[in-house]
């Protein structure tokens, strides 16, 4: 979601754990009434795998009228990853595409050479208060698939692998774990869970991906003896055995990662690349009016930046 206007996230102070390569503390904005924290990407840490781009959104309840309204606005050169913990989303796009999207869900939209889409509160349900929390992230594509074409992916919660331990229970989203397969479609290897440790639970991170990060949503986690609040992202060290810990309330995190692309990425608004001056014809194309447009929400869109 880049159409919001979140100034850059900071990173935190140095830790005593060696394994944490980088600690980022999220800057936060309010779109009206929505609260929104950026942790992805940063001046110092661009990329964690091919995600490029980690919004945590609410959670939050919308009144007095107001909703989501993202008017139509463009990608291109990543996929957009859509997964919500409470409220829907309608989103519809230039392919043709209207679906609304529901806690447990994943809505998965490869831009590749171009696609338009937008994202708003469902109208049948604006007459009543509307809760809103979730996660929104970006996948930069590899090399040889930026420009492939646009398509668009839903998975109903009920399609995506679950676990379940003394310790820990969880949803695989995309990628490979525990024995688990996702259906979830990938361009790169990619991991990707919702991970909940249960009360003075433990959590023996993964290292089969190469690059690998934790994001808190609720509660304490404990690692090599410090602790860390919710909303921090925390990205490890390549291979290193790590054991996250949960405290008498438990703890909630999203686990993200994934093979490192291998070469520069650039973001500029809503378009990634690794070529400049692709950027540049896609903020060209945009202002031209170029892009298709979405059917069912042809009336607005977001204006290039100035």
């Amino acid at each position: 979601m880049s159409f919001f206007p979140c100034p850059d996230p900071v990173l935190g102070d140095k830790t005593s754990v060696d394994s944490i390569e980088t600690l980022i503390i999220p800057r936060t904005s309010d779109i009206d009434g929505l609260e929104v924290r950026r942790a992805l990407p940063t001046a110092r840490r661009r990329l964690v795998g091919p995600f490029i781009f980690f919004d945590r959104m609410g959670p939050a309840v919308l009144r007095d009228g107001r909703a989501l309204d993202v008017r139509p606005h463009p990608h291109i050169g990543l996929s957009t990853v859509t997964y919500l913990f409470d409220g829907h989303i309608r989103h519809r796009d230039s392919l043709g595409t209207e679906m609304v999207i529901r806690p447990g869900d994943v809505n998965l939209m490869t831009a590749g050479r171009g696609i338009v889409h937008s994202e708003r509160s469902p109208e049948e349900e604006r007459n009543a208060p509307m809760p809103l929390s979730g996660v929104q992230t970006w996948l930069a594509l590899p090399d040889g698939k930026e420009e492939i074409a646009p398509h668009f992916y839903h998975t109903n919660a009920p399609a995506l692998p679950r676990f379940d331990t003394a310790d820990f229970s969880g949803c695989l989203i995309i990628g490979d774990m525990f024995g688990l397969s996702s259906p979830v479609i990938r361009h790169v290897e990619t991991l990707y869970a919702d991970i909940r440790v249960k009360p003075n639970g433990r959590f023996p991170l993964p290292v089969t991906a190469e690059e690998r990060a934790i994001y808190t949503l609720s509660g304490n986690v404990r690692i090599s003896g410090d602790v860390f609040p919710p909303d921090r992202l925390l990205a490890f060290r390549t291979g290193d055995e790590i054991l996250i810990e949960a405290g008498p309330e438990g703890a909630h995190f999203m686990l993200f990662g994934g093979a490192a692309l291998g070469s520069r990425r650039y973001v500029w608004w809503n378009f990634v690349s690794s070529s400049k001056e692709r950027i540049e014809q896609a903020k060209e194309e945009w202002r031209m009016g170029r892009f298709d447009i979405v059917p069912g929400d042809e009336e607005e869109f977001i204006p290039l930046p100035e």
